[in-house]
């Protein structure tokens, strides 16, 4: 029988996960085989004709097949990329997308046009990536980071050591600003960032298997308009930030009406945006306090 080679696997797994519909079929065969193999995926394409051992097809095989089940490459890795940054990943967390980082990078942006230390809140931070993320690439700031679940605040806490940010992030567990008001430290802030859960009741039921079978239900819906935990943060972010501060929420792609409203009859936002994503769908609400009188 012909020896199974790096490039023969990630045909075949490539293929394999097509005909199960699987998203990004090839990017996520090669992330299986980076795992199973110990490589880089740089390492994958200088060694096509690497022979791979029984041990590691037996191990693959078995990934593959939860894989076609829709279970998630990152939680069957542990890992996932965001922002340029690896990050360890449990089914306690939300797996960070890549529309999330246009909210990171939007908040660099904001932070860069500050002068001085730079005093953030993190809303719903679950693994702790748009924090470790700003924190990475902003070095005049500090972070408060909160989450409702123990469990993905350990999951944090760990990304937070794997970047060498534990000086920089404060981790407290609680609901939204609750652990803020109870806690030391700032309890205004130059920048409130969240991606909050805001996927409807009926939205949800219609899902992806891969999202809806396996990531945690309480980090993806808020109610059967998706808006709860927007609400929430909302009606409390005035008194939590500074003057001339700004609110940056991750908003549905059919919320930004909805959203615009909620910000500006709150009646302490003077400037109001929804910004698109690179689909140009609504992505981000930005808000920024009226300047004081």
């Amino acid at each position: 029988m012909e020896p199974w080679t790096i490039q023969k696997l990630l045909n075949w797994v490539t293929e394999y996960f097509t005909g199960k519909g699987i998203d990004s079929p090839r990017l996520s065969a090669d992330w299986l085989l980076c795992y199973v193999l110990g490589l880089k995926r740089i390492e994958l394409y200088t060694q096509f004709n690497k022979v791979v051992e029984q041990e590691q097809l037996s191990q693959l095989h078995e990934l593959v097949k939860r894989a076609g089940a829709h279970e998630p490459i990152a939680y069957l890795t542990g890992k996932k990329e965001f922002y340029s940054l690896e990050f360890e990943i449990t089914k306690d967390c939300l797996i960070p997308r890549p529309e999330t980082e246009l909210l990171v990078e939007r908040a660099i942006e904001f932070l860069r046009t500050r002068n001085g230390e730079q005093f953030i809140c993190d809303l719903c931070t679950g693994s702790g990536c748009i924090a470790v993320a700003i924190a990475r690439n902003f070095a005049n700031c500090r972070i408060v980071a909160t989450d409702i679940s123990d469990a993905a605040l350990a999951v944090a806490e760990k990304n937070v050591a794997k970047h060498g940010l534990m000086n920089r992030i404060k981790l407290l567990q609680g609901d939204l600003f609750e652990p803020v008001i109870a806690g030391l430290g700032p309890a205004k802030f130059d920048l409130i960032v969240c991606n909050p859960p805001y996927v409807s009741e009926p939205e949800y039921k219609k899902l992806a298997p891969n999202v809806k079978n396996f990531e945690p239900k309480f980090a993806l819906t808020a109610g059967n308009d998706g808006l709860d935990i927007i609400k929430k943060i909302i009606a409390d972010a005035g008194r939590h930030l500074k003057p001339t501060g700004t609110l940056m929420l991750e908003i549905g792609n059919e919320q930004g009406n909805a959203v615009r409203n909620l910000l500006e009859t709150a009646g302490y936002f003077g400037d109001v945006k929804i910004d698109k994503d690179y689909s140009n769908l609504d992505r981000l609400a930005i808000a920024s306090t009226k300047p004081a009188k």
